[in-house]
């Protein structure tokens, strides 16, 4: 059932507080949404107010709800350009925006102080010369309208560097992204893990690979895998009704890639990682990836590629294994994971002590707060 708005747009301060208005212009939930989700009740569990701004988008109603019973206020505008006029009133402004034209559009509208929250990935690690291309196109393309932003805020060292560097901007922040380690979190018993095992239909060497299905993912690579792979069972999650999703599993039917289930979204995630034996995440282009985060918080290790923000969370050897986007060479590496139960479970624990220690949402929370009070 969808959602309703409030009747009257958010009205004028009504206490001290801090009163930031947060606004997406998302057309499903991925990833930063999720961000939102998590972080925005802490925002308010720390003293200051948050209003989220979404579509009307029906696929948006779930996070709506979910957002409802947080305790987050929703309005939900029916055109971007009703929101100058909303968020009038509000102490700060934060965009985070799936489209450029979006930001140019609204950036200059908006009182200031705008900040935005970037995830964008940044640099695409194509084969050349489409990197090349990509990464001297990005600061007048997408990037552009920062400039008019007050603040940018990305979720990354490497990300941080490659906004100073590639586009001279002098206010950038890095916040690195924090995942709820009480719901991502490893299986507490053997009866557990064999219960959630049990329900999902897991009884081989289980790989997730989940994520939104977008050519810079590259799930047909995991695919891939998968086929060299045939002692191996591969576990998609994400958006299979994308002109992507149902590619691929066009050709999973069509190659007879028996080992491989699709599961479309999921909202049970957490289980879904405790059942699990590993992560493949054969990605061409990330800023930081929260589904690296959540799988190493459940202790699971990682299987992904070396580009610099893959590189930033897992330690190659130690939490999981840094593969080149190779279908022959991410089997082998998964291959070994399974022959090697032991070394596996290793990897899945120093992965979880390096989310403990650097990417809680308490860190992420206390971070944001500290930086939205400077307002």
């Amino acid at each position: 059932m969808r959602s309703s708005a409030p009747s009257t747009a958010p009205a004028s301060l009504t206490s001290s507080r801090t009163h930031i208005a947060f606004m997406t212009d998302a057309p499903r939930v991925a990833g930063s949404e999720v961000w939102l989700l998590d972080l925005l009740p802490m925002l308010q569990a720390r003293g200051l107010r948050t209003t989220m701004f979404l579509s009307r988008e029906p696929r948006l109603d779930e996070l709506v709800r979910r957002f409802g019973e947080a305790g987050v206020a929703v309005h939900r505008y029916r055109a971007l350009e009703e929101l100058p006029e909303l968020t009038r009133d509000f102490d700060l402004r934060v965009l985070q925006m799936w489209y450029r034209h979006h930001y140019s559009e609204l950036l200059p509208r908006l009182r200031g102080p705008r900040w935005v929250v970037s995830h964008d990935q940044m640099e695409f690690h194509y084969p050349q010369p489409l990197r090349f291309t990509h990464r001297e196109a990005y600061p007048w393309t997408k990037a552009g309208p920062f400039r008019q932003a007050d603040r940018i805020l990305t979720v990354s060292e490497w990300a941080g560097d490659f906004v100073r560097r590639q586009m001279r901007l002098p206010d950038v922040r890095v916040l690195h992204n924090g995942v709820d380690v009480e719901r991502y979190r490893p299986a507490h018993d053997e009866a557990e893990r064999a219960a959630l095992r049990e329900a999902h239909g897991f009884r081989r060497f289980t790989v997730l690979v989940p994520g939104r299905f977008a050519p810079e993912k590259n799930q047909m690579t995991a695919l891939l895998a998968a086929r060299a792979a045939p002692h191996l069972d591969f576990v998609f999650t994400g958006d299979m009704d994308s002109p992507l999703g149902n590619l691929v599993q066009g050709v999973a039917r069509r190659g007879s890639i028996t080992n491989t289930r699709f599961l479309g979204r999921r909202w049970d995630m957490p289980d879904l990682y405790r059942a699990a034996d590993a992560l493949l995440q054969p990605t061409l282009a990330e800023n930081q990836s929260l589904v690296t985060l959540e799988a190493m918080a459940s202790g699971l290790p990682v299987v992904t590629t070396p580009i610099p923000a893959q590189a930033e969370l897992v330690q190659d050897g130690v939490s999981g294994l840094l593969v080149k986007p190779r279908p022959g060479l991410l089997a082998t590496a998964l291959g070994a994971l399974a022959a090697h139960p032991h070394r596996a479970r290793e990897f899945g624990a120093a992965a979880r002590a390096h989310v403990l220690s650097r990417h809680t949402l308490t860190h992420t929370a206390d971070r944001l707060a500290e930086l939205l009070r400077e307002v």
